[in-house]
């Protein structure tokens, strides 16, 4: 599945993720700067993204609403890019199996110690 990155993470993460989660992109390529909670939930799902955000308010829609769309929560603090990155490429499996699944609807991630 491919992800949407919120405008809290940078364009960059689309690119450098690109081979693990193809077709990715960030919220500002794909029209959705400055846009709503709300519109970019309606684009993910009719688009089959899965949203990753350091924004909580979508880890609040997906308990209230459920899936589509999945909601990846990076819990990382401010961080650089390099960092993020990090933590998407070496949890790479953990979110492959969240995204494949049918009863998660958001998925918290943390910098691995």
């Amino acid at each position: 599945m491919k992800l949407l990155f919120d405008e809290n993470l940078s364009p960059r993460l689309a690119e450098a993720v690109a081979d693990l989660y193809p077709g990715s992109c960030h919220l500002r390529n794909c029209g959705l700067r400055g846009a709503s909670d709300g519109r970019i939930w309606e684009y993910a799902a009719k688009n089959g993204f899965a949203i990753v955000s350091k924004d909580s308010d979508f880890r609040q829609r997906s308990f209230l609403r459920g899936n589509p769309p999945k909601v990846i929560l990076l819990q990382i603090g401010n961080c650089t890019t390099v960092r993020a990155e990090f933590v998407l490429i070496n949890l790479a499996s953990r979110i492959h199996e969240f995204l494949l699944s049918s009863e998660e609807s958001c998925l918290v991630l943390k910098h691995p110690k």
